[in-house]
Parts: structure tokens; sequence; C-alpha cells
């Protein structure tokens, strides 16, 4: 795994809303009277009441959210018959009990079956055997999809690896490269070149990001590197739909940065055709702190500000002519119109490759269908089926932080714009109305960002604290600068009349990152790291189903609920010892902070365990000494023994709390505690905690076993 991909995923991720721009939808919120019959019912018949209003429908995503947590943790892997069996049989219960005042039960039954075999069919279907050893040779291969591009290489995903002379062939369908920048590559061009194979990795930390389990249902079993002799040696067919579109997206970014540089180059890429490759470290941590990061990434915000944006200027110019307006359904041919942009600039932003602005565009649908259907389009029941879609179309994104925190932001937005609110004064002065606007931006950014935070604070163990203040500053940029003029670009660009319009819209970036940098800068020091463990999602996850079921204000209590439930049991503690599965890298914990026993800052699996923590690992542990034999690392509780080399397991077995050792460790060696390298092949990255009660270590590993699909499995 490398670390530009780990950034991709942290950008990818935090970008959040996917329903319609909550900015132009959501009204100010209003006190309810005290005495209002919302406060004065029972839980009990605010859950009846909400049963009989069918809202247990809003709860099937959850139930197949629950079923696809419960498959992935498994400890192996189910028999097909099995589920199969069981499918079978609550289909009959569904069957049997369709006049029966249970069958909504059994309907949330069904959905988190559904949930429990959607990844193995998608394993069956999509899935693909993962490479084991490294692999090196001559092959050739089709290119499927340009992931990044950058100046000094790209990466893609290859399929059809054939092997070429002497080189014996890989298992997998599909290979993720990183190619020499040179020659220019899209979707379907044939490619030839040696390359070095490695297997994908597991997790870097227990409980984080599972490169393996995420590769595994893309189809993608290795990650490589064209060593040499890297050529294209044929091109795809001119009726490639996804390559004309590759392309033109290719085509779209160059004329961009050929106008703008810097940061303002790639953000604007970013935010036209979604490649974020070239947006720079420090532009992304400055974005993360001042809770903007979500800007670059196009979701929610982008596609509604677009398809809105067309929805109302179709609209509004229809109705000004009063021959089109008197013959014509003006409202629904606009929101025809609205549907067709939110498809292209999906379409522009990657496709379905891009989850988040799938997610978005699906939403979207279900708005604009609503709207030609004569319904209200802002309700929770269009979230859980836009929900629906993305977990049947890609379960596996139910595991993504991007997921997660897209879904908390859009039902808390929906959730809040669906309780009793003041109407809106009529004919308001302009300054009210821009007063208006900048207090539903922050009541909007401040619901997101709550919503979120808890997801956030896991995945990246960072958090916005005056997320709200850069929101309001920068997301009027946003909306009325970058995004229309980025649109009226590209409109252009056939032209070659783009350029006023690439440089308003780079001003506009530069202003935004201006923003982000002075509210990074009042923020400093205050970031904080919380560390969470898994419980803090599903207690999230509970709350946020509680939030989306009750339509009343009985649905804030499952929130308030889960605030004193994760200060309890959500918090997680920092490890006294990391020792890496692929690396030499072992690292202790001494009063001054961590320091590595072996192995070398730099390495991968050091910058991913500082940036986790953040806190720096040093070069060397402050009290350590090493010989040709190994290492010996002491602090006053305990002492660990690193052996390189089997001459010292007489010596240093039973000398030491802790032994540590690339070998296969002596069956004799049992005093001590030992990781060898069985432990470290079965078990990946290990996280230990000294517990002084028990005088011993408490062990957690990345990977809980070997037995599912996804796993490299050496044997």
């Amino acid at each position: 795994m490398q670390q530009g991909e780990i950034l991709d995923r942290h950008s990818e991720a935090v970008a959040v809303p996917t329903a319609p721009s909550p900015v132009a939808v959501l009204p100010p919120l209003a006190r309810r009277p005290a005495s209002g019959p919302g406060l004065r019912q029972t839980v009990a018949t605010a859950i009846a009441t909400d049963i009989a209003a069918r809202r247990l429908f809003v709860l099937l995503p959850f139930a197949m959210i629950a079923g696809l947590i419960v498959y992935a943790g498994l400890p192996a892997e189910p028999e097909a018959w099995a589920l199969a069996g069981v499918g079978l049989l609550l289909a009959a219960v569904l069957v049997l009990l369709r006049q029966s005042a249970h069958l909504p039960v059994a309907g949330l039954l069904m959905a988190f079956w559904a949930g429990f075999g959607l990844l193995p069919l998608h394993g069956h279907w999509f899935g693909t055997p993962m490479l084991v050893y490294p692999a090196y040779g001559t092959f050739e291969g089709r290119v499927d999809e340009i992931v990044s591009a950058t100046e000094s290489d790209r990466r893609i995903i290859v399929s059809g690896l054939t092997p070429i002379g002497d080189t014996r062939a890989v298992p997998m369908a599909r290979a993720r490269l990183v190619v020499p920048p040179q020659p220019v590559l899209a979707p379907g061009d044939t490619i030839r070149g040696q390359v070095r194979f490695a297997p994908v990795p597991g997790p870097v930390l227990p409980g984080s990001f599972d490169g393996q389990f995420h590769a595994f249902f893309a189809g993608v079993g290795a990650y490589g590197i064209v060593t040499s002799d890297f050529a294209k040696i044929g091109e795809g067919s001119g009726l490639d739909g996804t390559r004309g579109i590759e392309q033109l997206r290719m085509a779209i970014g160059g004329r961009i940065e050929a106008q703008l540089d810097g940061a303002a180059a790639a953000i604007g890429r970013a935010m036209v055709v979604g490649d974020q490759s070239a947006i720079s470290d420090e532009t992304r941590e400055v974005m993360a702190q001042s809770g903007l990061a979500h800007i670059y990434s196009i979701s929610g915000l982008h596609l509604s500000i677009v398809a809105g944006g067309v929805f109302w200027l179709l609209r509004w110019l229809l109705a000004a002519i009063p021959a089109l307006a008197n013959r014509l359904p003006v409202k629904r041919v606009a929101a025809v119109a609205g549907l067709l942009a939110a498809a292209g600039y999906m379409l522009l932003a990657g496709g379905a490759a891009n989850v988040p602005a799938l997610r978005s565009a699906i939403m979207l649908g279900l708005i604009f269908g609503a709207v030609l259907a004569g319904r209200r389009a802002l309700t929770m029941r269009n979230v859980a089926l836009a929900a629906l879609a993305i977990v049947v179309i890609d379960p596996a994104s139910v595991f993504r932080a991007s997921f997660q925190l897209s879904f908390a932001a859009v039902v808390a937005l929906i959730g809040i714009y669906e309780l009793p609110r003041a109407m809106p004064v009529a004919d308001r002065a302009w300054p009210a109305r821009l007063g208006g606007a900048v207090w539903t931006t922050a009541v909007t950014s401040l619901i997101a960002g709550t919503a979120t935070l808890l997801f956030s604070a896991y995945h990246f163990q960072q958090t916005a604290p005056l997320g709200v203040i850069g929101n309001v500053l920068v997301l009027p940029l946003v909306s009325l600068v970058i995004m229309p003029f980025g649109v009226l670009s590209v409109l252009t660009m056939p032209l070659g009349l783009e350029a006023p319009f690439v440089a308003i819209m780079g001003w506009g970036i530069d202003r935004m990152v201006d923003g982000a940098t002075l509210v990074a800068g009042w923020i400093a020091g205050l970031t904080g790291n919380p560390l969470l463990t898994h419980w803090a999602l599903l207690i999230g996850l509970v709350a946020l189903a509680w939030f989306a079921f009750f339509s009343t204000r009985w649905r804030l209590l499952g929130p308030a609920l889960a605030v004193p439930l994760v200060l309890l049991f959500g918090f997680d503690q920092r490890p006294d010892v990391l020792i890496a599965d692929t690396t030499q890298a072992v690292a202790v914990r001494a009063d001054t902070g961590m320091g590595l026993v072996t192995g070398r800052t730099g390495s991968f699996a050091v910058d991913v365990w500082s940036e986790h923590y953040q806190e720096e690992i040093a070069e060397t542990f402050s009290d350590m000494r090493c010989d040709g034999l190994g290492c010996i690392a002491r602090r006053p509780d305990f002492s660990i023994a690193v052996v390189k080399n089997a001459a010292a397991f007489a010596e240093d077995c039973g000398s030491h709390d802790l032994v540590i050792t690339r070998l296969r460790a002596p069956q004799t060696c049992t005093v001590s505690q030992v990781i060898d390298s069985d432990d470290l092949a079965a078990g990946g990255v290990h996280w230990l905690k000294w517990d002084e009660t028990a005088a011993r270590f408490d062990i957690r590993t990345a990977i809980v076993n070997l037995n599912r699909p996804w796993r490299v499995a050496l044997w």
C-alpha cells in the first residue's frame, strides 16, 4: 500500500454531504413550544406512531449494514448452502406473515440476511485470487482505469495479465500498477513491461483500513511497479465509452493546469474532474484542520450546486417566456435537465469509480424523481433508498470512511430538516437575507460536523473544532465563484474561451486556501488526537438508526445517549509496543514517546504509526543496546529482546518479558511471551499493551484470522 493511497483515501473519506446542498435547502431551525405533543408522549407511544407511519422502512439500510458487519467479523467463511437455506426460510416467513402485524420485523430480519449474503455474492462475481508471494517478469495487460496521475508517475488498474517468454503466470484477475508518466494512456490501451508484483498488504494497525479486504472486492489481487521496458503496444477502440470519458477528463484537467499552478491547479482539477493526485500533503493538512477537506472531493455539495443551478436557471428562463410557461410543465422539464447535469458531472468525476459522486448522483436522482412525480423530495425515505442502492451496488463501501461520513451527514441534515420549524418571513430586506444565508450555512456545517465527528475521529484521529467558521467563510466562494466558473470554463473549452473563467475559478480557490490557512492557524494545538475503538462506531451506528427512525424530537434522544456510552466504552489506549509484519520495525514507548528498537524511520509502517498516533517515533529507543545477535530494550516495568540470530534464544528466552524474532522460535522458548515469524505471518502487525497486574502483555493483531477469501494466506 502506498502512502499516496492513504492520502487519497483520507481526502475522499472526508467528502461529506451527499444530499442536495444543505446551504440551499436547510431552513433556519425554530424552537418548538415546550408543550408540544412530541415532548408529552412516551417513547413507546412514539415508536408505535412511527411504526404506523411505516417508518420502519428507513431502518432497512441499517439492517443490511448490520448483516454486512456480522459477515465481515466471522471467524470463517460460511457455506453457500447455509446462506441460501436461511434466505429461503426467511422468504417463506415473509410470505406467511404478509397479512400479519409482525411483517415489518420479519422484513428487517430479511434485510439483515440480505446484507449478510451480499459480500459473498460480490466476492463470487467480482473477487479475485490474491497473490501470495512476490512475482517478477515481463507482462502484457489491458488498462482498465487511470487511478491517479502526477508528473513523476501514474497509478493504473490493469487486467488480462499475460506472461511473456519464460515468465510465470500470476493468478489475480486485476492488479494495481505504478507506471512511468509517459506514454499517455487511456482505458482500453494494451501495455507491456518488466513488472515486480507484491501481495496486497494487510492493515497497518488493528482496526485500521484493510487494503486486502477492499482490493479483493474490487478484483485487485496484487500491487506492482513497472521497473523497465515500459511501452504502449496497442490502443483501445474508439467506441469504448469509458475510454472516451477518460480522455475527456484528462483533456479538461490539462486545460485547467495550463492556466493555473500550485494549489489552485491541483484543487481545480480535483473539483472539476475528480483527480486529487496533485494536491500536496501540506494543502491536505491545512484543509483537514480547518474542516474543509470535503470541498475538493466531488460529492453532494458539488453535484447539488451544478444540478441545482441548472434546475433553477432553466426553470427561471422557461417561466420568463409566457408562451413556453403556459405550454410546458416547466418544473418537470427543469428537473430532467438537472438529472442530466448530475449524470454528466458524475461521469466527468470518474463515474462509478468515484463512490462519493455516485452516491450523490443516486440521491439527486431520487430527489428530481420526486419532483417529476409531484412528491416531497427531501425525506428520510429517499435517504434510505439511496443507501440501499449503494449497499447493493458496492457493499464493501460500507466499511470505508467516505460512506460512513456522508451517510451520517445526510441523515442528520434531513432529520433536522424534517423537524417542525417556523416559516421564513416573506419579502425580507437584503441584509436579513444575507444574515439568513450565513446562519443557514453555519447551522448546516454544525449539524454535518457534529454528525460526522465520531466517524472522522475514528478514521483520522483528527477533529476540526472551528470547522463551522471555516465553512461559513469558504462555502459562499465555492457556491458563487469556484463551482459556477468551473462549469463555465468546461462549457467554453470547445470554443477555446475558457481562460478568463478558469482564472476566476483559480482566484476563488486561492482565497479558499487562504481562508483554510487562517482558520488552521487559529486552532494550532487545539485539534486533539482522539483514539476510538470499533465499539464507538457501533454505538454511532445505533444512534444514527434511532435518529433516522423517529420523526419527532424523540430522535434526539439516541445521539444524546450515545455520548456517555462513547465516553465509557469508546476510547482506546496507546500501545507500549508496535511490531511491523513486513519490515524490521519494532517501536517501544518510553516516558518521552516512542522510539525504534529495530527498523528505520521513513518506512511505510512507521510513517503510518506516526500519523495515526500523531507523534514522532524516534530513530532509536532511549534505553537499548544491540549486538550481532539482536537488541535489548528496557523499561522500569518490562524488558524486550529482539532476536536476529538463533544463537540468542538460549540467553534471551526466559530472561525478558517479551521475545520478538523474525525467525521461528524454538518450542523450548516458553517462559517469555514470544512473537515469531509464524505469529507475524498469521496476525500481521502486532499491538501490545503492558498489563501491570498480570505482568504480561495484552496483544492485538491487525489480522484476526486467515480463513477468509481476501486474506493472503501463506499456505
